[in-house]
């Protein structure tokens, strides 16, 4: 019987090898999360040197996220058909070009083009390097492996405004973008000679030429060469196809199910991040504390997302999933009648970010396990898509429900109960039956 590899890294104990290639895709992720936010860390500075209006800065703070969205929705899809390595390498060098060029821009559009491509980029990034991630860790270890990308994307953007707050002073914001796109360049050559491309992916092309590039990536893992491919009996699909095959082999309903907890979970997040220090501070707290509520909220986040990918290594991860978005919702119904009791409130605030970044990283680990190979990044990416869509509504929304006068206890009410709904979501897709699905045919 012809041995699986996928079976084989699966039940193997994680070598350095292994590692190396999830901390490759974390400094991707870092590297992501210090570009996307770059525009928040600079928004003020960049308004006071053009003067512009807040529907303008608005424009220029929605570009990259609706970049992103179009990104993870037709530019993340190409790594299924193409590989995970090339779509990686080539949309840093997109990101990388728009961070620089962004440094001398002239204009508020062209600073908002900029912006868009580095979103678009971005968004065809993070599905790939979520996915390659996942499919170089063993089944114990995946959830960490993919969770450890989110923490990454916090960091990221928790560098970039340290970075910001010293830079911006002396040299200006352009010097922001400069540094952010110098660095992303920077990792393109690394990422060249030690990124390697999945095995999952190469496996699914069935040509000499994957052969050997698997047969070079084998002894790395501790494996034994192959003499030939295993036949897993499927035929290649054309490429128009790959979306379709999302509703495939009754995946219908876990695929809409995974979109519309991703959406849900992204308005609340997206929520979350940006509206809890204005808010605060519109309730009265003083400037430094509503500023250190953000932190606090950053690195709960952080901590969060690394937390559920080892609660994921011990138990289903739809189960660990359902709860954290149950806890979050409790914590924020309860969390804006706390603001008499600072200290309290402050710890309630550490653990929303725990459990709103934990929920994103479960979804980012859960989607992979849903689909064959050769859908993945497409699953993910059209996920991340739908995502998206939540956080560039959730900024309009909640500025809506402000001007009309809702308080900030109903509004950390409301999107609590968004949470809720992707729990449910979650909890009756039948996850498990799902995945055992999606590892047979494989």
């Amino acid at each position: 019987m012809e041995r699986s590899i996928i079976q084989e890294i699966n039940e193997k104990s994680m070598n350095g090898f292994q590692w190396s290639v999830v901390l490759l895709c974390f400094i991707v992720s870092m590297i992501d999360g210090f570009d996307v936010l770059v525009m928040a860390f600079t928004a003020s500075a960049v308004t006071d040197d053009w003067s512009l209006s807040g529907v303008e800065l608005g424009y220029l703070l929605s570009a990259a996220p609706i970049g992103m969205a179009l990104g993870s929705l037709f530019l993340a899809p190409w790594a299924d058909r193409r590989g995970r390595r090339p779509l990686i390498i080539g949309c840093l060098t997109i990101v990388g070009t728009a961070m620089t060029g962004s440094a001398y821009v002239a204009s508020p559009i062209e600073l908002g083009g900029l912006r868009f491509s580095t979103g678009v980029g971005i968004g065809g990034i993070m599905a790939s390097s979520y996915v390659i991630a996942g499919e170089f860790a063993s089944k114990r270890w995946r959830g960490l492996a993919i969770g450890l990308q989110s923490a990454a994307f916090s960091t990221g953007a928790a560098v970039g405004g340290l970075i910001a707050v010293r830079l911006i002073p002396d040299a200006g914001w352009r010097a922001v973008f400069l540094c952010g796109g110098l660095m992303t360049l920077a990792a393109l050559p690394v990422m060249l000679i030690w990124l390697p491309e999945s095995i999952d992916f190469l496996a699914s092309r069935k040509s000499a030429i994957s052969l050997h590039r698997i047969n070079r990536i084998l002894p790395k893992l501790g494996l034994l060469k192959l003499e030939k491919l295993p036949d897993s009996g499927r035929k290649e699909s054309v490429a128009p196809a790959y979306l379709r095959d999302l509703f495939g082999h009754d995946m219908k309903a876990a695929t809409l199910s995974i979109w519309g907890a991703f959406f849900l979970a992204f308005l609340g997040f997206y929520f979350v991040f940006s509206w809890t220090p204005r808010l605060l501070a519109t309730a009265g707290l003083p400037g430094p504390q509503a500023i250190a509520s953000g932190v606090l909220l950053n690195v709960g986040g952080i901590l969060g997302a690394a937390s559920v990918g080892l609660l994921a290594a011990r138990f289903p991860l739809d189960k660990v999933l359902t709860i954290c978005m149950l806890i979050n919702a409790t914590l924020m119904a309860i969390f804006s009648h706390l603001l008499a009791h600072l200290a309290l409130a402050f710890v309630v605030i550490f653990l929303i970010g725990f459990f709103s970044n934990g929920c994103i990283a479960g979804l980012f680990a859960l989607t992979p396990s849903l689909y064959q190979s050769t859908q993945r990044v497409t699953g993910l990416g059209w996920a991340i898509g739908f995502g998206r869509i939540g956080a560039i509504l959730a900024p309009t929304l909640t500025g809506a429900l402000i001007s009309a006068n809702w308080r900030p206890s109903h509004l950390f009410l409301l999107f609590g109960v968004f949470f809720v709904f992707a729990a449910t979501l979650i909890a009756l897709m039948n996850t498990r039956e799902v995945i055992a699905t999606s590892r047979q045919d494989r």
